[in-house]
């Protein structure tokens, strides 16, 4: 089973992506970050959480990896219009990270091990790069918890899709539960597991979060993917389309997304 980046780099994806910030994605781990600390963050994207936890360990240093070029791409662009001067991007490959053993004090990964199909082999790559009692911090979402009102038939349906989707691209949606187990089985130890949600409620939020996905449903490489894999067809993305933007309008409209996020460390020598 080969992995495929489910959500694929449609301006509706990246939309999602540029808003996260260390704040509203990386809180659990920030009080853990030190003043000159090398960090690095796995999976990062454009790059707003990686120049966020920048400002958290300067004069410390910060290396974003992500195996999309275009990704990285965006994620530089950034860091030369804002003027972020210790964040270095790079493409790579979450298995095989090319700097040495020992390197970094902290390791970072956001939204990056649902993604995978061997976490756990992941997870032991990012240990070898930690210096003995290094920080890791990983935060995953998990699909099958996801709760939204009203309830609508269209959603539902989109939600079974986007599981059967991520799980034909060799992906976990529901890895937020599964943290603890996959930390745990790559060998590090002082784990602390705990969950923080993100709640779209207010008609601004609403409209932000249902229209991304109402685009997302029809423009994005999930679509294409469902599509290709003979899931559904463009009719009936169209209709769960529309689903996403009458719950946005709904005054009642109300939709939380969970995660689980885990704190560790590589043990010492």
């Amino acid at each position: 089973m080969s992995e495929v980046y489910s959500h694929g780099h449609h301006e509706s994806v990246l939309r999602s992506h540029r808003w996260r910030t260390a704040e509203n994605s990386a809180a659990y781990m920030l009080e853990e970050l030190r003043a000159g600390d090398y960090v690095l963050d796995a999976g990062c994207g454009p790059g707003t959480i990686t120049l966020d936890i920048a400002g958290h360990v300067a004069p410390g240093r910060v290396l974003g990896v992500d195996s999309s070029a275009e990704a990285i791409a965006s994620a530089e662009e950034l860091r030369r219009r804002v003027g972020v001067s210790n964040v270095e991007f790079s493409v790579g490959d979450a298995y095989a990270l090319g700097p040495g053993e020992r390197t970094f004090d902290a390791a970072h990964a956001h939204q990056l091990l649902q993604h995978l199909g061997r976490p756990v082999e992941a997870l032991g790559e990012l240990r070898r790069v930690l210096r003995p009692g290094g920080l890791l911090a990983v935060r995953d979402s998990d699909y099958g918890a996801f709760t939204w009102w009203p309830s609508d038939s269209r959603l539902d349906r989109w939600l079974e899709l986007y599981h059967e989707v991520a799980g034909r691209n060799g992906g976990t949606p529901d890895a937020g539960r599964r943290l603890l187990g996959w930390v745990r089985g790559a060998g590090f130890d002082q784990i602390v597991a705990t969950s923080s949600t993100w709640t779209f409620a207010d008609p601004e939020a609403r409209a932000w979060w249902g229209g991304l996905w109402a685009e997302r449903v029809t423009l994005s490489a999930f679509c294409d993917q469902a599509v290709a894999y003979g899931l559904c067809d463009e009719g009936e993305l169209a209709e769960i389309a529309r689903g996403w933007l009458d719950w946005s309008s709904s005054d009642d409209g109300w939709f939380m997304v969970p995660h689980g996020e885990v704190i560790a460390r590589k043990p010492a020598d």
